[in-house]
């Protein structure tokens, strides 16, 4: 099973696969004696940084995410073991890809400026009205300083 041209993640969003590495090593996971022979886990390396397929904006929010992921050569480094063969590792490692770009695929919407209601604008100044009573009558009598 040979590896797609394209990793599509949105409609407009595709990195070619050419771009990033997938070695496999001895995986730690299940597969008793089979784990000690077969290499099936997948490691996927990318250089980021240098992606001429992503969008200025989109590398920026990706790096910014997910910049614990990042190594100091600006290469984002994954692995899989789940599973017990090397198809399904590949498979799960390029989704969790897919899932990390989809999530900074689109830019965040904007805050919008809203003003508090005048209920609660009433609510909060019969309270802070009430506090200040509450101390006043905690006062002695006949000390007004």
């Amino acid at each position: 099973m040979s590896l797609p041209s394209h990793l599509t993640v949105t409609q407009t969003l595709r990195v070619p696969t050419d771009e990033f590495t997938l070695t496999y090593a001895r995986s730690s996971g299940p597969g008793g004696q089979n784990v000690n022979k077969v290499e099936t886990k997948a490691v996927l390396r990318w250089p980021v940084v240098n992606s001429p397929s992503l969008p200025e904006g989109v590398k920026e929010r990706f790096c910014q995410q997910y910049r614990t992921r990042i190594n100091n050569d600006g290469e984002l480094v994954m692995n899989c073991d789940e599973y017990r063969d090397q198809p399904s590792n590949r498979e799960a490692v390029l989704e969790r890809l897919r899932d990390m770009l989809s999530n900074v695929a689109r830019p965040p919407k904007t805050r919008r400026k809203t003003k508090p209601t005048k209920g609660s604008q009433r609510r909060r100044l019969a309270a802070k009205k009430e506090r200040s009573e509450k101390k006043q009558r905690r006062r002695t009598p006949g000390r007004d300083a």
